[in-house]
């Protein structure tokens, strides 16, 4: 391939504006550019070795930060699937990292050197009983400002101890976020939507890069995915009986090592893979760059992939748009909830919650059945009488075995039942149809009131009754929710909610297999719409 020729640009001397713009960024090329932050006050008083841990406990040791929890720790997995995200106290990251570096002789404290360093995933696995659960836990992409989302920011109090490198100074940032690692740690390769020069303050890492152009090599995700911007390729030992053209990365990735002080410019759309080592701090920039007529070519695969992106969107919400006007009244039929069975096993989750504070508190009494308005009410009998229909489906079934597409199969009709596992057009799918009529607050009450006094009808509901377009609607409902409650409201409903079902992430998984069903579909639309092009699956890797 080509990528030999596109070599990473080493600055011994930091660039003007005008030299970083028009000998870096326009080349879209990476390059290290070395002490460039070394005059931030963080550069001193971050350092671990320095008392900086004592420094940013004090500075934000009260703030809240959202922590990235993984079980195949070292190795961190951007697919939501494969990681956590859970609240944490920064005083209590902290302390773990104080409790690390006091015992940093028996870690590894060098930059790496190996592959051995890091362990692959599948040994990751076998070990993980005997790991420190204070190891698999990550502070990654904390935000420090973010122009989008500022009631998401975290920890704006440090902004005042870093500079903005005079070579962005022109730039309008989108973000700048704090990375921190108290063990070793290995992130997946992806690519990033955003400029990026990620700042070492302390410890250092080691990154490898692929240009864009390296795309079929890396096998990136699909494109209607969740994580379309993350390869495929397993780190550690690569499966070149699922990933043949894989067998060729090491010899196509350049590697850099990023000290303390020092910067490295990622350009969008380039695939990379870092390690860092125990304890390391470093903060990144992320802009948005402009598409350009000189662009290289090897940024073609890129674009490609963001514009089908785009376009499968865009399906989606004229999916969603159109058939919105085409939704009738609210499935009725339902019968008094008096007639249904009952569900009398609340969780106890629920319960703990009535102790944890008034808001908690507040929040269940306001979904008690005698407090709910109208609508919620009336959409709350659709909800559970759809899903006794199913289970009436399912009882008076003949078959020995029957499968989770027949037991769900719901139709207005019994001559004409539509199952809606394969539902993808709004108004063909009563569920959906419910859930899209419904403000993001009033559908809040109508799940607390499920998951306090249905809580196996709503279980039933999200795992087996929920179609692709009701995946779609109602994750979009819940995003909607989010953006109008506080931290604390939003953490006691999704508490409440998932506090119903056994398994919290095969309740993720599904909703993202549904989700991504929706999502494919509308892919296979604009393939078929702008490209002509039949979808069978086997698209080698726009896909």
């Amino acid at each position: 391939m080509e990528n030999e020729c596109i070599q990473i640009r080493r600055c011994e001397k930091i660039p003007t504006p005008e030299e970083f713009t028009s000998q870096i960024e326009l080349k879209n090329v990476p390059a290290v550019i070395v002490g460039c932050i070394k005059n931030w006050k963080a550069f001193t008083l971050w350092n671990p070795s320095n008392g900086g841990l004592d420094y940013l406990q004090g500075q934000v040791g009260s703030s809240i930060v959202e922590a990235m929890l993984s079980k195949s720790a070292p190795v961190f997995y951007g697919d939501i699937r494969r990681h956590e995200r859970v609240p944490l106290p920064f005083s209590t990251f902290i302390g773990i990292c104080k409790e690390l570096y006091q015992n940093k002789d028996s870690n590894l404290g060098a930059c790496f050197n190996t592959e051995k360093d890091v362990q692959s995933d599948e040994s990751g696995q076998r070990c993980l009983a005997s790991e420190d659960d204070k190891q698999q836990v990550y502070l990654a992409q904390v935000p420090i400002m973010n122009t989008e989302l500022e009631e998401r920011v975290q920890l704006p109090t440090l902004s005042e101890d870093i500079k903005l490198p005079e070579f962005l100074e022109a730039k309008s940032l989108a973000s700048i976020n704090l990375w921190m690692n108290s063990a070793r740690a290995r992130s997946s390769t992806h690519y990033d939507p955003h400029h990026n020069v990620l700042c070492v303050v302390s410890g250092c890492k080691q990154v490898l890069l692929w240009p864009p152009s390296a795309s079929p090599y890396l096998y990136p995700m699909p494109l209607h995915g969740e994580a379309s911007n993350h390869s495929a390729v397993a780190l550690g030992k690569v499966d070149l009986l699922v990933h043949p053209r894989a067998e060729g990365l090491a010899t196509i990735s350049q590697k850099v090592t990023i000290h303390a002080g020092d910067a490295l410019f990622i350009p969008e759309g380039w695939f990379h893979q870092v390690d860092s080592d125990c304890l390391t701090i470093a903060v990144n920039f992320w802009w948005r760059s402009e598409v350009m007529l000189g662009m290289s070519e090897h940024m073609d695969a890129y674009y490609m992939r963001r514009i089908v992106k785009r376009l499968t969107d865009k399906e989606m919400n004229q999916v969603l748009c159109k058939a919105s006007n085409a939704v009738g009244q609210t499935v009725t039929n339902t019968k008094d909830l008096s007639d249904r069975k009952t569900d009398n096993d609340v969780p106890n989750l629920n319960k703990d919650c009535l102790t944890k504070g008034t808001k908690a508190k507040k929040l269940i009494e306001r979904t008690t059945l005698h407090e709910l308005e109208p609508l919620a009410m009336q959409s709350l009998h659709a909800l559970v009488s759809l899903v006794h229909d199913c289970v009436n489906i399912m009882d008076q079934s003949q078959s020995t075995e029957p499968s989770t597409s027949n037991v769900f199969a719901v139709g207005e009709k019994d001559a004409n039942k539509f199952n809606l596992k394969d539902a993808y057009l709004l108004e063909d799918d009563p569920v959906a149809s419910i859930i899209w009529k419904l403000q993001p607050l009033t559908l809040q009450s109508v799940l607390l009131a499920m998951a306090q006094n249905f809580p196996r009808t709503l279980e039933a509901l999200v795992l087996h009754l929920l179609s692709p377009v009701g995946a779609e609607v109602l994750t979009r409902r819940l995003e909607e929710m989010d953006q109008s409650m506080d931290e604390e409201d939003r953490n006691q409903f999704y508490q409440i909610f998932y506090g119903v079902f056994d398994d919290q992430f095969a309740v993720m998984d599904a909703l993202l297999n549904q989700k991504e069903s929706f999502a494919l579909q509308a892919f296979k639309n604009v393939l078929d719409k702008y490209m002509g092009i039949k979808f069978n699956g086997s698209t080698p890797w726009v896909g």
